[in-house]
């Protein structure tokens, strides 16, 4: 039977009790650990070593599963499975886009998630208070007990720090080229997108719903955030208007208007300083319920979007939202205190 716990709802608020509660975790039962194969810049034999020595220091039983990322999304799934069925939790091993295929397994499976973070940015480990260091994070786990942290949702897929339609996908698609050639580091990175912006000139219309406010925008991408971190080293956080803040409460909606090469220039040296917010021609805001309907080309009914690192197509209209189920991760007790973690219900 589930822990008893307080109900969640997002923002940290509580409200009348809800049917939903920690998952239970047995000690005995070894954890199970979802390897990508391809994530990181550490070989499968690495990552093997890092979690062994922490569960032979721990006294900790575990079960590794390696695959390669087209098979992420099965295993994640059977993974997820058993690990409710045998009251443990599923541990992803790898980037932001990985932990993300896991936690839709484990979102939707109902089990509690662990995270060992082996990517470039680490956002949401980072947010969480979650070592970045493999060996530390893969420690913390034997101590650690599922607490509710906030997700989102874009027509119901399920992504821990973002989604966007428009220009950052292409970015992120420029980003993977560069990569497979030049490298995994955050330079790389870097580069990748001052060339994506510098030959930005798609446009996207858009008419966009919250709530009761409808508007209609021609704008370069849109950006929807989910991780606070990401946006204040952007300097991208929206005016507070919404109870609770973007991961802990809200979203955070950015829409970039269309400009010029020289001011997308100047942009990109704003979000680069953490300054985006002094920028002109990016309209921020929050929200819980947002739906999205592109103009698009006759006979097309899909537009490219982004999902935590990973770029697919998606049918219109684009519902996003603040899922009212939270996802269950393995985080310390010490992790609340962190600078970036969501706030304790009071």
């Amino acid at each position: 039977m589930p822990e008893d716990v307080e109900p969640w709802s997002p923002g940290g608020a509580r409200t009348r009790p809800a049917a939903i509660a920690a998952p239970r975790l047995d000690p005995a039962s070894p954890l199970l650990f979802v390897i990508n194969a391809a994530a990181g810049a550490q070989d499968v034999d690495a990552k093997r070593a890092v979690i062994e020595s922490a569960l032979a220091e721990r006294g900790r039983k575990g079960e590794l599963l390696v695959c390669e990322p087209d098979d992420l999304p099965r295993v994640a799934t059977e993974a997820a499975a058993a690990a409710l069925a045998r009251s443990t939790a599923v541990v992803a091993v790898g980037g932001d886009g990985s932990l993300s295929t896991v936690a839709r397994a484990a979102h939707a499976a109902g089990c509690a998630m662990g995270v060992i973070p082996y990517g470039t940015f680490n956002y949401f480990a980072r947010t969480h208070g979650i070592p970045t260091d493999p060996l530390a994070a893969a420690r913390q786990l034997a101590d650690a007990r599922p607490q509710p942290v906030q997700v989102g949702s874009i027509n119901d897929r399920v992504f821990l720090v973002n989604a966007s339609l428009g220009l950052y996908p292409e970015l992120l698609q420029d980003r993977e080229a560069f990569k497979a050639r030049f490298g995994r580091s955050r330079w790389v990175a870097f580069v990748a997108a001052f060339a994506t912006l510098l030959r930005a000139q798609r446009r996207l219309r858009l008419h966009i719903e919250t709530g009761a406010t409808a508007r209609d925008v021609h704008t370069l991408t849109l950006f929807v955030g989910n991780n606070p971190l990401q946006l204040q080293q952007f300097g991208a956080e929206p005016e507070d208007t919404l109870p609770g803040t973007p991961g802990d409460g809200s979203l955070a909606a950015l829409v970039l208007r269309p400009i010029g090469t020289l001011a997308m220039l100047g942009l990109m040296a704003h979000g680069a300083m953490g300054r985006l917010r002094e920028a002109a021609g990016v309209e921020r805001f929050e929200f819980t319920h947002m739906v999205v309907r592109p103009t698009l080309a006759p006979g097309h009914r899909k537009v490219v979007v982004a999902c935590d690192g990973e770029v697919t197509r998606m049918r219109t209209p684009i519902e996003i939202r603040v899922l009212d189920t939270p996802l269950y991760l393995l985080r310390g007790d010490d992790a609340a205190d962190t600078p970036h973690a969501p706030r304790a219900a009071p």
